[in-house]
């Protein structure tokens, strides 16, 4: 259903609101440079600082924006399952393609518990769920058989997922517990070379906020199964996927995108801060690597 580079695009901000300009100016940037789907209010998205009025007006600026140019994937995760039936429902109306759910968080759901959580939005939503797992930041793993079972159980609604667990075998794991059809979503820039030559189809990306085409250059050298014009720029961007994270995401991507563009800024939200002096100058030289400046 989705594949290739897709950025999970920061939420611009300026003096403390959302700066509606600057994320259409971004969502243009992004298609024009090849992006294949985007995904808005996810974790780079600070969907987490976002009051509900503002997740869904990001949303919807988002779906307008792309004018079915490209999908929206929207962020309609929480760790209370009927407020991500909320989002999921807005979604769905304001014509998302899918919906990425993640795992609840702090509550620390059992796998039983998250079998129960994405059935009842499977079963309450017509919107289809891109699951995600991010085990570094929920405390909750969604664990192979889990996946599995939930993507036997709802095969129209549980299309794919995005995951950044770390652990590679997952792909193969997944593979061969639902099929080679299931689409699997690196949730790690670093990590998406060797996920796609395991059967990964893509990547939904920090890194494409900031470089959309060398990363939409370096899925389809993948996708073409040209691994020494797939490592090449691999290599080029691969200083700029960790310098995404030398401080609290996404300090340093807005930073980054500050740098690129004139038209955005870098401000952040409570709790995040802007990044520190070392891990703008790692953005930096990642920048310059990447000849982006």
């Amino acid at each position: 259903m989705f594949s290739g580079s897709i950025p999970a695009l920061v939420t611009p901000f300026r003096d403390g609101t959302i700066d509606e300009e600057g994320f259409r100016r971004l969502i243009d940037f992004q298609i024009e440079n090849g992006s294949t789907a985007l995904v808005a209010c996810g974790t780079t998205g600070e969907a987490s600082t976002l009051s509900n009025a503002e997740h869904h007006r990001v949303i919807e600026l988002c779906v307008e924006q792309a004018a079915g140019r490209v999908p929206v994937i929207a962020g309609c995760g929480s760790n209370d399952t009927q407020n991500a039936l909320l989002h999921m429902s807005f979604s769905r109306k304001a014509g998302a393609a899918a919906g990425l759910c993640v795992a609840p968080y702090y509550n620390r759901p059992s796998q039983t518990g998250l079998i129960a959580h994405f059935s009842h939005l499977a079963e309450n939503s017509d919107l289809p769920i891109v699951l995600y797992n991010v085990p570094g930041r929920t405390v909750t793993d969604i664990e192979p058989d889990t996946v599995c079972e939930l993507a036997k159980r709802y095969p129209e609604k549980i299309v794919a997922i995005k995951d950044a667990s770390g652990d590679l075998s997952r792909v193969t794991d997944h593979r061969m517990g639902i099929g080679r059809d299931f689409c699997q979503l690196s949730g790690d820039d670093e990590l998406a070379l060797p996920a796609n030559a395991a059967g990964a189809v893509g990547c939904i990306s920090v890194t494409a906020n900031v470089a959309p085409k060398l990363c939409c250059d370096f899925q389809q050298a993948c996708a073409d199964n040209d691994l020494v014009r797939a490592r090449e720029l691999n290599d080029k961007l691969y200083p700029l996927h960790y310098a995404m994270f030398e401080d609290a995401s996404p300090a340093p991507v807005k930073y980054a995108l500050s740098r690129v563009h004139d038209w955005l800024s870098d401000e952040v939200r409570l709790p995040i801060v802007a990044c520190s002096d070392a891990a703008r100058e790692a953005v930096d030289d990642a920048l310059v690597h990447a000849g982006l400046v």
